[in-house]
């Protein structure tokens, strides 16, 4: 009697262990477990690996001409070069800069971005919880399993966090249906990198879809008017030098950092057609998304697609840059169905893109594999999403229920 209750308590044990790694409910009890062990993580990072300098010391050097009165932006610069972000990243580094003591602290700030890791954690799971489309277990390979996100946030500085951070809140807003306070959020990300624009254009189909085009107008405004309060100092001063500086969506990069286009030849790299034929097929891609993808989807997928777009088409991906749509991965994989037999594959395409990101310098081996996992997850994105043909048997007539009505 007792040995049957005893086998009877481990079967279900066992069974709750199971959903608990593979049911979408379980992620908030999953996600504290994980943001407690990621707290521990990012302290034995910061004793335990040496610090890399690469942009801190320039980014203090450009806020620093600031503190001290220049408002001309060409003439802001650091030992990596002129400043090419827009104000937002200033008033934000600039807050660093006064914390760290004139970004002396290295160890300090290293904490600060280890609360930011922290921050942006939460911010990814909460959206998560909302969806409800990703098996917990994966989580684990979101968080503990990548070095180069710790790296990004805690060992290098870099402003990619601060933007992303901030672009998840927005989401959050979005989730509420807050699209005044999520577009102020949103422009504020943008502020910050302009890497955030890659999310632009589905947030501009989603402001179409929900408020019309004279609705949306207000929202939009709240963006351009954010942008214009932010960087009012420098454009009193030298707005051409403040705009062809702060958005410059011509500037070349160099070769010896990219990580996705390693196989082409240089001369190939730099090409204007090269990246003429870039543009074009990513503004393909929105447009075909636009068009058979987006109009029955939900927030996050046409947001998050969108963004995923843009990497794909990048004329060049540098390491910090993963953090753009490192925690995006899980939900562009698990968000179509998915059979028991397909867990693995998409497991291992993960496995896959944190090694080409790892591999440094990037190899043809490494940046050809990160293409064929991209274009495998748009293939996903493509054919898993695909309406459903509509039956032309009528079906019996009924009276919708409240929880269809919300569903709808």
């Amino acid at each position: 009697m007792a040995a049957g209750r005893g086998a009877a308590a481990l079967r279900r044990a066992w069974r709750e262990r199971r959903a608990a790694l593979l049911e979408p409910r379980y992620t908030p009890l999953v996600a504290a477990c994980l943001c407690l062990a990621e707290g521990g993580v990012n302290l034995w990072v910061i004793r335990r690996v040496p610090y890399t300098e690469i942009d801190w010391k320039a980014y203090m050097q450009e806020v620093e001409g600031f503190a001290n009165g220049t408002l001309d932006y060409t003439r802001l610069k650091g030992d990596t070069g002129p400043l090419v972000y827009p104000a937002g990243f200033v008033y934000i580094f600039l807050g660093l800069y006064h914390a760290t003591g004139r970004g002396s602290d290295i160890r300090l700030a290293q904490y600060l971005f280890a609360g930011l890791y922290l921050l942006n954690l939460l911010l990814v799971f909460r959206i998560y919880c909302r969806t409800s489309k990703v098996p917990p277990y994966v989580f684990f390979f979101m968080c503990c399993a990548s070095y180069r996100i710790h790296s990004i946030f805690v060992l290098r500085l870099f402003n990619d966090p601060v933007a992303m951070a901030i672009l998840f809140l927005a989401i959050n807003l979005f989730l509420e249906e807050r699209w005044s306070w999520g577009c102020l959020l949103f422009s504020l990300a943008v502020s910050v990198k302009m890497n955030i624009l890659l999310f632009a254009p589905g947030l501009l189909f989603l402001l179409l879809q929900r408020f019309g085009l004279l609705g949306c107008i207000p929202k939009l405004c709240i963006c351009a008017l954010l942008q214009v309060l932010l960087g009012l100092p420098f454009l009193l001063v030298n707005p051409v030098g403040y705009l062809t500086r702060s958005f410059d969506l011509g500037r070349q990069f160099q070769f010896k950092w990219t990580v996705n286009w390693r196989f082409l030849p240089e001369e190939v790299f730099h090409n204007r057609v090269f990246h003429a034929a870039l543009l074009l097929t990513h503004l393909a891609g929105l447009g075909l998304f636009a068009l058979y993808r987006w109009h029955s989807a939900w927030i996050v997928f046409i947001l998050f697609s969108s963004n995923f777009l843009g990497v794909c088409c990048s004329r060049s991906l540098h390491y910090q840059f993963y953090v753009w749509y490192f925690h995006t991965l899980p939900y562009l994989l698990w968000c179509t169905p998915t059979t028991k037999l397909a867990h693995m594959p998409k497991v291992l395409l993960l496995g896959v893109i944190e090694l080409c990101w790892n591999t440094y310098p990037s190899t043809v081996c490494s940046s050809l594999s990160l293409h064929i996992c991209h274009g495998l997850i748009l293939l996903q994105l493509w054919y898993g999403t695909a309406p459903t043909p509509v039956s032309h048997t009528p079906a019996p007539s009924r009276k919708p229920t409240a929880m269809s009505k919300k569903a709808q």
